[in-house]
């Protein structure tokens, strides 16, 4: 029997930063446990700061104190969102159920990605919300006089951080807010959305027909316990799979708000065992993968590189579709797996939102991570079994892992080669 190999995975991005909004907005002082900290929730938790957000860190990082405003920022401000996609979708909404001028801007990169269907969704709300020109991103003007609420429909089939950041502004509008997402990719994260929402006191409500309900109250202060994230679990399961070893996870169980849980369920088809227990989840690897399917990873898009990159070790062609929303994030993200692939000579085929990666035996290979932190830990996989893969920009981990290397390091010694600049 293989010796268990116990990952210490730091907590949700996604838990993390949703948490940190609805504590602001609530009345009362929260205590989040075990947050991420990383370049992503510390870029989050400065732009809360900069809207008069009081966050207090406790026992170094291990909890952050939360000081609730008890509603909307009131008196306007200007918000760096750095790289954090995160903020610059879920705050705009949350100052426009304020009062006052915000205006949010980012680096070149979190400029690129598109905030529209946001803004022009804020805009039949009531508020008035300019983005720039052409990609209708980054920097966004917000003049907000508080939310009526009403009845919305939102374009939600690039990401559904628009429809998230919506939702949680929603019970600090004056009256309900019945949203339906209009091509909904990434559906898990919504889930995660309400179930966290109700945990700070929201009433929120999803109907048959697709209609999420949130009635205006406000939000209470809670203690939370954020959970691993699986988003970066992945990278640690897809290694016992291809190394033939066995990685635990613990916090991360039956009862996980996380979609990307679900990621372990592809490891099976690919041959892996997979235990996921009360509060661990375990996966075991043969160090062979089997191949000759096609999946739907859509609703798990965070991790589908991750399967990208050691897919050249199955023993047939996997095909990857639902991910055309993948393409408008941190990088192309499969234009980027399409083109690390090639470059280490395995043949793939890819179209709007699917690819296709053949078997092949990799070749050494300097891996362009683009900036993309799921890039440069996804790729750190196959250098498990590829010798001579490096990596261009490996302390690009540090927007969501900055102890990503020394974690995989630890557990599996073969990847310091990897990191080589």
């Amino acid at each position: 029997m293989n010796p268990v190999l116990t990952a210490r995975i730091p907590g949700s991005k996604s838990i993390t930063n949703r948490a940190l909004l609805l504590a602001a907005a609530a009345d009362g002082v929260s205590l989040l446990r075990a947050p991420l900290v990383s370049d992503d929730t510390l870029a989050f938790r400065e732009a809360l700061a900069g809207l008069g957000v009081h966050i207090e860190a406790e026992d170094g990082d291990a909890a952050w104190k939360v000081s609730g405003t008890g509603g909307a920022p009131a008196a306007g401000g200007s918000v760096w969102c750095e790289d954090a996609g995160t903020a610059a979708r879920f705050l705009p909404p949350f100052a426009a159920a304020g009062r006052g001028t915000f205006t949010f801007d980012g680096t070149g990169q979190l400029r690129a990605r598109p905030l529209r269907p946001l803004a022009e969704a804020l805009g039949r709300l009531g508020a008035s919300a300019a983005v720039s020109e052409p990609v209708g991103g980054l920097p966004m003007t917000v003049r907000a006089d508080g939310l009526p609420g009403g009845d919305l429909a939102v374009d939600a089939s690039l990401s559904s951080q628009y429809l998230t950041g919506l939702l949680m502004a929603g019970p600090l509008m004056r009256a309900p807010l019945a949203v339906r997402g209009a091509g909904l990719v990434s559906r898990p994260y919504i889930d995660m959305t309400k179930a966290l929402m109700r945990r700070f006191g929201a009433n929120v409500d999803e109907f048959d027909d697709g209609v999420i309900q949130v009635l205006p109250g406000g939000y209470r202060a809670a203690q939370l316990d954020v959970e691993p994230d699986a988003s970066t679990a992945s990278y640690f399961f897809a290694a016992a799979a291809v190394t033939g070893t066995t990685v635990a996870v613990p916090g991360l169980g039956r009862s996980s708000v996380q979609g990307d849980l679900g990621f372990v369920e592809v490891l099976r088809r690919a041959g892996a065992r997979v235990e996921i227990g009360e509060d661990t989840t375990t996966v075991t690897g043969t160090g062979a993968l089997r191949g000759g399917f096609d999946v739907d990873m859509g609703d798990i898009s965070d991790t589908f590189m991750t399967l990208g990159a050691i897919a050249p070790l199955a023993d047939a062609p996997i095909t990857v579709h639902g991910i055309g929303h993948a393409r408008l994030k941190e990088s192309d993200r499969i234009a980027a797996v399409e083109e690390n692939l090639r470059a280490c000579g395995i043949r793939t085929e890819s179209g709007p939102d699917r690819i296709t990666i053949h078997p092949g035996t990799p070749a050494p290979a300097r891996i362009a991570c683009r900036r993309d932190h799921r890039i440069a830990m996804a790729f750190s996989v196959l250098g498990l079994r590829t010798a001579g893969i490096t990596l261009d920009d490996p302390a690009c981990v540090g927007k969501t892992f900055p102890g990503f290397h020394a974690e995989l390091g630890r557990l599996f010694p073969a990847h310091a080669s990897t990191v080589r600049h």
